[in-house]
């Protein structure tokens, strides 16, 4: 069965899960804050929230943040449900969105430094898309923050060599205002 990507609003009566969902998977330093996230759903045109169901199971299993960009999706977040971990579900979510959305897809991963971040770019890996090893800073949420080093990773139809400086600056620019 196939999984559905309900695009929704922060007055969706599930929006609470996804807000909910994003601060048990991300740390306050990897996500904007509440209001802010809420103003990009309700208001940025490029801006994506997506609450991921499975017919099978009664409640949501996930979700999906992205923006849509001229000839690529950034995707910022991707997330299961803690208790649907471990079930397929995070492979399953993001193959399916790369076929139905049939476009190139970016996104920032973690250096491989220990077992969970190498075990996550593996699953990318997987599921199609390429390491790119060239460090890339990830400008902070918040002015207190630090940036955070990462690497992208993007599926076989964008090339490091031709693609890379042009996403970064778009990154920078319309996601984090810089």
């Amino acid at each position: 069965m196939d999984l559905s990507f309900e695009e929704i609003n922060s007055r969706h009566v599930l929006y609470s899960f996804v807000e909910d969902l994003l601060h048990q998977a991300f740390p306050e330093n990897e996500r904007r804050d509440d209001e802010m996230q809420r103003h990009n759903t309700d208001n940025h045109p490029l801006f994506h929230c997506c609450l991921i169901r499975d017919e099978e199971v009664s409640s949501p299993i996930g979700l999906l943040t992205y923006w849509d960009f001229s000839h690529y999706l950034y995707i910022e977040h991707l997330a299961v449900s803690p208790d649907l971990q471990g079930k397929g579900y995070g492979k399953r979510l993001l193959t399916e969105f790369i076929h139905d959305k049939k476009r190139p897809i970016v996104l920032e991963v973690e250096h491989p430094n220990g077992l969970l971040s190498r075990k996550r770019i593996s699953f990318y890996q997987r599921c199609g898309l390429q390491l790119w090893e060239c460090d890339y800073l990830q400008p902070p949420y918040r002015p207190k923050d630090l940036p955070i080093p990462l690497y992208l990773m993007a599926t076989n139809e964008l090339v490091f060599n031709r693609d890379y400086s042009d996403i970064c600056q778009t990154i920078h620019r319309v996601v984090y205002g810089i």
